[in-house]
């Protein structure tokens, strides 16, 4: 390791001085009231287009640009041009160009604005919420269509930015206990017709088009450049105050396509990898990858997230298949990022969706996390011992049955280190560790990209009924609410959400992918355990060990029958009011009896139920769990 972070040092070193000769080489459009300075990178001469709408058939003004060095191009526009657009044209069709930082609707024409007029009141005393380790963190993924557009959320702004900003939203996520939300896409993607919001249309959004630019189709108006941008800074000034921190999705491993790309227009084959038979290459499986090793690409990433953390005051990012990009890319967004604030937090998938033209061991998989210095990787190892293989939706895990999940649930609740206790030969996928500390591992069952927790239960469980569905539900939570590292719970799971049973629902309509608040009256006591159980990890620090060393001395596992598992948060301290904490997993149909050391203990979760004062105690050596629940309980 030490060997390890010499080397990085002496990139980073050398990188950084590299750098500051050419910061900002993506400022593409640079506004002042008496005149507007134009930029591209491109190998061909660029002829700028400025119109006067974004749906104007004529360009008011069309300027040939002047070379400024190689590959860069420069034109100036005198006067004030405020709210006009423009676009670059370098024989290969008109396109806003790579880094546009406002657009007209559908995001064909970059807007001529002064950024600061979009600030909401208030927006230079926006802070970051604090967070002392990132282990302090409890995710909450939701897409803004999915968790307002519902009449039963009774959210004025239905689909909208705007939706999170207001006090009913704010309320609920408050009481359910999260301090972090990680929205799905929310840049300018392709596959929704912004002019066309009345028709129905659904989307992800992982189908870049603008990377630097808010969502049309999520604000008020996609009409005016201005709304969009002021809207999203209203909905994170919102949360901020509320102490919820918004972690974005970034999706800079493909995009939507090649021929139509901004890349592809602008700098034809530079940002997209190939084969080695000249092929494009297609690790993303959309149908090309990105070369984040090429220095355009690599210092495009670095820009653009230091982009949207200083004008969108963003918390953290969640890269998607991030085992695309190349390691040397990763750690520099990691070091430029916590030269501004180390406290946010950056974590991605592990994985790449098809075979990449990178080698392995240069890719930002989990397999490599070690290698990453402070970035995170989707625990997929707990995942699919909880609720069955990824691969194939009607074989269950360690929920429905199924023998010999214990080792990988126990991995996973370590926060997948070293850990004396873990027989790394019986672990699903991993047969190292792959962390140096748990916050680099995100614990969680469920996600966008995938059946929810319900439907992934009804598909490996046939016949299952409800109560024993939600009893399954709260012990897959419980797992990983009660685990090292860093948790993430998909939206509406609290709610007993589920998607008639889609398992790709990314175009779905409203009525797959919708929350229903109702079910909040419906299943109440759902709600409750979750609220309950984040609460109660937020509380006490033996939940939360931020360093591989003190999980070891204090995290010990206790022998359990099969179909559960036990452990025990001992000799605590850092200011935890409960000395020793005892949790049990018990997945089998009966009860279970487990032993453990002898004292006087207090119950706080129990059949379902969740109470920090304490719902019984006990003096016992051997405790009996009920059938597919979890307990919970302390002593000091």
């Amino acid at each position: 390791m030490k060997l390890k972070n010499f080397l990085l040092t002496g990139f980073l070193t050398a990188f950084t001085q590299q750098m500051t000769v050419a910061q900002k080489m993506f400022n593409e459009m640079q506004y002042a009231a008496d005149k507007t300075v134009f930029s591209l990178i491109s190998p061909t001469a660029p002829t700028l287009r400025i119109y006067k709408s974004a749906s104007a058939t004529d360009a008011a003004r069309t300027i040939t640009m002047e070379r400024s060095g190689e590959d860069k191009w420069q034109a100036t526009v005198d006067g004030d041009i405020s709210g006009m657009f423009y676009t670059f044209d370098t024989g290969n069709g008109e396109c806003p160009g790579l880094f546009a930082k406002a657009v007209g609707v559908n995001g064909n024409r970059a807007a001529i604005i002064n950024m600061g007029s979009t600030d909401p009141e208030g927006w230079d005393a926006d802070k970051r919420p604090c967070m002392e380790s990132p282990t302090d963190l409890v995710i909450y993924e939701l897409h803004h269509r999915d968790f307002s557009i519902d009449p039963s959320s009774k959210l004025k702004h239905g689909g909208k930015f705007l939706a999170l900003s207001e006090p009913r939203a704010i309320d609920y996520l408050r009481k359910l206990g999260v301090n972090a939300i990680h929205i799905l896409p929310s840049f300018d993607f392709a596959s929704i017709d912004e002019t066309k919001l009345s028709v129905p249309q659904y989307n992800w959004g992982y189908d870049p088009k603008n990377y630097n630019v808010p969502e049309g189709s999520y604000s008020t108006d996609p009409f005016r450049p201005e709304v969009r941008i002021r809207e999203f800074k209203q909905m994170v000034q919102a949360l901020h105050k509320a102490g919820i921190r918004v972690i974005l999705d970034v999706v800079y491993n493909h995009t939507f396509d090649i021929k139509n790309s901004n890349f592809q227009r602008v700098y034809p084959d530079y940002f997209y990898r190939k084969t080695a038979d000249g092929r494009y290459s297609d690790g993303s499986g959309c149908g090309n990858e990105t070369a984040s090793e090429k220095p355009l690409m690599r210092q495009y990433m670095l820009e653009s997230v230091k982009y949207w953390i200083q004008e969108y005051h963003i918390d953290g990012f969640r890269f998607d298949l991030m085992g695309v990009h190349d390691i040397e890319t990763m750690n520099l967004i990691r070091h430029e990022v916590a030269a501004i604030d180390p406290s946010i937090y950056i974590y991605g998938e592990g994985w790449s969706a098809g075979q990449c033209a990178l080698p392995a061991d240069r890719l930002a998989t989990k397999a490599n996390t070690r290698l990453l210095d402070g970035i995170a990787a989707f625990c997929d190892d707990m995942r699919d011992a909880l609720r069955g293989p990824f691969s194939d939706d009607h074989k269950g895990g360690f929920l429905a049955g199924m023998p010999d999940m214990e080792e990988s649930i126990k991995f996973g609740i370590a926060g997948a280190i070293s850990h004396p206790q873990i027989n790394m030969a019986k672990v699903n996928y991993s047969k190292a560790p792959w962390t140096n500390s748990p916050s680099q591992m995100v614990s969680y069952v469920s996600c966008h990209d995938d059946m929810c927790l319900t439907d992934r239960l009804r598909a490996s469980i046939p016949g299952i009924q409800e109560d024993e569905l939600i009893r399954l539900d709260l012990l897959a939570q419980t797992a990983v609410l009660t685990s090292q590292g860093v948790p993430f719970i998909l939206s509406g799971e609290e709610m007993l959400r589920d998607k008639n049973g889609v398992h790709n629902s990314y175009n779905s309509p409203d009525a797959i992918n919708h929350l229903d608040w109702d079910n909040l009256t419906k299943y109440p006591m759902v709600f409750n355990y979750y609220s309950g159980l984040i609460h109660l990890r937020q509380a006490h620090p033996a939940f939360r060990m931020g360093n591989a060393d003190e999980v070891r001395k204090h995290l010990e596992f206790l022998p359990s029958p099969k179909n559960t598992v036990a452990f025990r948060l001992k000799d605590n301290a850092g200011g935890d009011a409960w000395r020793n904490i005892i949790v049990i997993l018990n997945a089998s149909k009966t009860a279970q009896p487990v032993a453990v050391p002898k004292g006087k203990y207090t119950i706080v979760a129990e059949k379902g139920t969740v109470s920090a004062k304490g719902l019984r105690t006990l003096s016992t050596a051997t405790v009996s769990v009920a059938p597919q629940s979890a307990l919970i309980m302390y002593n000091n």
